[in-house]
């Protein structure tokens, strides 16, 4: 009995496991470099984003507002209605601060608002609608 052809068809599947293999590890290669291409990007990211914020952070309250609250989020807050087109939600105000959209978040930015609009710098139009003072 001769064997030989046996050993050959084993020699040709191995070459072509062997290969998709290689094949498969070159591929690995290359996406773990684009991970890490892609993750230091996002790293950059964010490190520009806290750069850009933080100044807005150490902004004083406005003079032409005599009575606004002494915390840095007032002025930003001031700003954000100042680009809006319409009223805005306790959540936008939260989003356009770059505030992660959590409860306590959410409801410390709607606190703020509810004491600007007893400070009447703004309005609530509706129930959790507010509104820059025209």
């Amino acid at each position: 009995m001769n064997i030989q052809p046996l050993f050959e068809a084993l020699d040709v599947q191995e070459d072509a496991a062997r290969a998709m293999t290689d094949g498969l590890r070159t591929q690995i290669d290359e996406l773990q470099a684009r991970l890490r291409e892609a993750e230091t990007h996002l790293e950059h990211l964010a490190i520009t984003r806290k750069t850009v914020t933080a100044p807005a952070d150490r902004i004083p309250a406005r003079t032409d507002s005599p009575g606004l609250p002494e915390h840095p989020d007032y002025p930003r807050i001031l700003a954000v209605f100042n680009e809006a087109t319409g009223p805005l939600r306790a959540r936008d105000v939260c989003e356009a601060l770059d505030h992660e959209l959590l409860p306590k978040n959410v409801e410390g930015i709607r606190a703020k608002l509810k004491r600007l609009v007893k400070l009447d710098i703004i309005t609530e139009d509706d129930a959790g609608s507010f509104a820059r003072k025209q």
